[in-house]
C-alpha cells in the first residue's frame, strides 16, 4: 500500500486563508444547549411537550441557522 500523498502548498494555503471572523458563530449552537438555566423548568408547554423536548428541536434550527448564514458569508464569490 502506498503511502499518502503529502498535501500540496496550494491546497494549504487555501485552507489556511479560512480565517473568516464569522466562524466564530459556530460555537453559538454548540454552547447554549450546554447553559442549563435553560432547562430549570416544565413550562410552557407546547403542544403538551414540556419545555426540555421542544427546546431540543429549537437548538437543532439554531444549528442549521448558524452553519448556513457562516456559509453564505464566508463562501467565496467571483475572484474574491
Amino acid at each position: 500500500m502506498a503511502a499518502p500523498e503529502p498535501e500540496t502548498r496550494a491546497a494549504a494555503k487555501t485552507r489556511a486563508k479560512d480565517k473568516s471572523p464569522w466562524n466564530w458563530l459556530l460555537f453559538v449552537p454548540i454552547v447554549v444547549p450546554l447553559i442549563p438555566v435553560f432547562y430549570n423548568s416544565e413550562s410552557p408547554r407546547i403542544f403538551g411537550f414540556p419545555r426540555f423536548y421542544w427546546l431540543q428541536l429549537v437548538y437543532i434550527l439554531l444549528g442549521v441557522a448558524a452553519t448556513t448564514l457562516v456559509y453564505q458569508l464566508t463562501k467565496k464569490r467571483g475572484d474574491r
